[in-house]
């Protein structure tokens, strides 16, 4: 219990660094490659790894699921990151790290009107702007100001919409019962 725990802890540690670094790092590849360059680039290497995790694929039980399937794959894995990418051509790193963390919200919002779950209470509309207000801390020392920039500003809501309906069919497509890493393989192909 205690290994899988550590494992487990790990594993979340690993993702957060690697979510923290990616708006900055594609900021820094925006300078040799275009938007579309960097979304084909990390979905092949996103394909490989998945690939290697998951060799054999499946089939859909139906052509309903096949389609939420392909709608997934387009809007989390291809039109969010082309708008993340594209925002990031017009805007500041932090101001999209900042824009894109409201997408939990949309989310929240999205599984209650769509997927019929209870209504967000008090203390989700609290931990919010408390969650809001530690990222604009986080983001931005005594220095620093937000910069906005409208075109970059409203690609990155976009993407946060985007990531939220993704995160919302998501949670549709586990109620099929498939396992986690094929799944992820099947929205890629």
């Amino acid at each position: 219990m205690k290994n899988k725990t550590l494992t487990g802890h790990l594993a979340a540690f690993i993702t957060i660094l690697i979510w923290g670094t990616t708006f900055i790092s594609t900021k820094v590849l925006l300078r040799s490659f275009s938007p579309i360059e960097i979304l084909f680039i990390r979905f092949v290497i996103g394909y490989l790894a998945l690939w290697c995790a998951c060799p054999k694929s499946f089939k859909p039980a139906d052509r309903k699921q096949e389609g939420y399937f392909v709608l997934a794959g387009l809007l989390g894995v291809t039109l969010y990151y082309l708008f993340e990418n594209i925002a990031l051509t017009y805007t500041l790193a932090s101001n999209v790290g900042v824009i894109i963390s409201i997408a939990p919200f949309f989310t929240v919002i999205f599984t209650c009107v769509f997927l019929r779950e209870g209504r967000p209470g008090a203390r989700f509309f609290c931990g919010f702007l408390i969650a809001m207000a530690g990222i604009f801390l986080i983001s931005f020392d005594s220095g620093q100001t937000l910069k906005l920039n409208p075109m970059g500003d409203i690609l990155a809501v976009i993407a946060a919409v985007l990531w939220a309906s993704y995160s919302t069919l998501m949670k549709k497509i586990t109620g099929f019962g498939y396992n986690t890493v094929q799944v992820t393989r099947r929205i890629f192909f």
